[in-house]
């Protein structure tokens, strides 16, 4: 669910009780500190006046207007200003996280005292196991909360987003975007996600499992969004044993999205076209191609040209690399042929979606197909299934569906007609040719999503050492 499916009424009186909730809060929380308690209401100014009562540095106002900065800026002074108004425990804390701004409010009309600046009131003096608890208690619940609301570290692991996302790229990804989703499995260790650190053990119980749903978000899923998701196939990557991981704790994958509910996608020649017209490509594009030259390549000439993954036999090598830098190698007296790898126009490659019997599609050739969306009415028969059936069947949440060539039976019953009740979307890899994307395992549910990617943290070289094994230049990169 997103702030648009809502009214703009509904938005708008969301938006000011919530900052009625906080101004009110400071109205009555600056008079007990002294200060003109008007300017509670005032934008900006109460935040000052706020940082000032902590006794932060004034400047940090600017750091509230810094991406990512500002939440953790936003922690510290909140919980910076429970402090200065006598509530020092882990459970004021905690509660201060979870609730607020309501908890704050409740602070404000309760009988707290302005203690004086956070910074410069003693420590409380506890017992060394209780104050270590406390604070490894707290730090854990504070990172899960962020880890749920905020943002999740992820790490590249494959190079089907090639060469814009490399192998040891850290990225930090953005869950406000799209909307968090309240968790299925509640019974869970922190920090984990479907396994116990270095082992296979599971890390939930999943005797008690809870509806999805997701909080509202800002923005929605768009063309050309980078895009971690839930890995939707239940294969051994998401295996547990005999049974599967629940929907919220599959695999993560990461791709772009190249077509979004609705859409009619079509690939020609490894192009991607959308409702009929030329689709954007990504700014760094790649294929497979084959090299024929004189002689073999040494490795320095990959080097060179930033190709990465590649094969040599002899003279002949098989890379992946960007249609400029195929025709920048074509220019050397030394190439013989630069030939790209094309599959076949009518062929069909293994395992492609959604049925390779009724549909001869392949990497570089790939449909007409209609994205299906929330309302989507479909006339059932043999064709209609074979694109949709494995979709209706996986993902739409019914507990029994049958299907038998041109019939479709749901719980039991016969239905000639289906509508849709989740938004689907299409993802590829940027690595056109050495991705496992919806060209073979088919669309991705709105529920699968889990953010958009932000911006890279951290990049390392798996083959370099020391320093030289930190990718200087891609550091706070922002993904395109």
């Amino acid at each position: 669910m997103y702030f648009n499916d809502f009214s703009l009424a509904f938005v708008v009186i969301s938006m000011v009780l919530w900052y009625f909730l906080q101004s009110y809060a400071y109205f009555k929380l600056f008079e007990k500190a002294g200060k003109p308690r008007w300017i509670g209401f005032v934008p900006f100014y109460n935040y000052y006046i706020h940082i000032e009562l902590v006794g932060r540095p004034k400047w940090w106002v600017l750091l509230l207007f810094m991406p990512v900065v500002n939440f953790f800026v936003a922690l510290t002074i909140h919980l910076d200003l429970y402090k200065s108004y006598g509530k020092f425990t882990y459970v004021h804390q905690v509660l201060g996280v979870a609730l607020w701004p309501i908890y704050t409010l409740y602070m404000a009309l309760s009988n707290s005292e302005y203690k004086g600046k956070a910074t410069e009131i003693p420590k409380v003096q506890k017992a060394l196991p209780q104050e270590w608890m406390e604070a490894i208690v707290f730090a854990v619940f504070a990172a899960t909360f962020i880890r749920w609301v905020y943002m999740e570290a992820y790490v590249i692991p494959t190079s089907s987003m090639e060469s814009n996302l490399l192998v040891g790229d850290f990225l930090f990804v953005s869950k406000a975007e799209y909307g968090p989703r309240t968790p299925k499995t509640p019974l869970q260790l922190p920090l984990t996600h479907a396994k116990i650190w270095g082992t296979d053990m599971p890390s939930y119980l999943s005797f008690i499992q809870l509806p999805h749903l997701r909080l509202p978000s800002f923005g929605k899923v768009e063309r050309n969004d980078v895009v971690v998701f839930n890995y939707p196939v239940d294969d051994h990557y998401n295996s547990n044993g005999s049974v599967y991981h629940p929907m919220d704790l599959k695999t993560h994958y990461i791709k772009r999205c190249v077509a979004i509910p609705g859409d009619i996608i079509e690939v020609k020649s490894g192009q991607v076209y959308i409702n009929g017209e030329l689709g954007k490509n990504p700014e760094i594009i790649q294929f497979s191609y084959r090299i024929d030259s004189k002689q073999q390549l040494p490795e320095r000439f990959f080097d060179d040209h930033k190709i990465r993954e590649h094969q040599s036999n002899g003279a002949i090598s098989m890379v992946q690399m960007t249609p400029e830098t195929a025709k920048i190698i074509e220019g050397f007296d030394f190439i013989q042929a630069v030939t790209k790898m094309e599959s076949t126009q009518g062929s069909t490659d293994p395992g492609i979606f959604p049925n390779g019997q009724y549909f001869s599609w392949s990497r570089d050739f790939f449909g007409p197909l209609e994205i299906p969306y929330r309302g989507m009415k479909l006339t059932l028969d043999e064709l209609s299934l074979a694109k949709y059936g494995s979709t209706i069947s996986n993902y739409e949440g019914w507990d029994s569906v049958e299907i038998d060539v041109d019939k479709l039976k749901i719980d039991g019953e016969l239905v000639t007609e289906y509508t849709f009740n989740r938004d689907y979307y299409f993802m590829m890899g940027d690595n056109r040719h050495n991705s496992a994307d919806s060209r073979y395992w088919g669309f991705v549910p709105e529920d699968y999503i889990v953010g958009e990617a932000s911006f890279i943290w951290m990049s390392f070289e798996t083959n370099a050492s020391g320093f030289n094994k930190i990718r200087w230049n891609r550091l706070l990169q922002g993904i395109k």
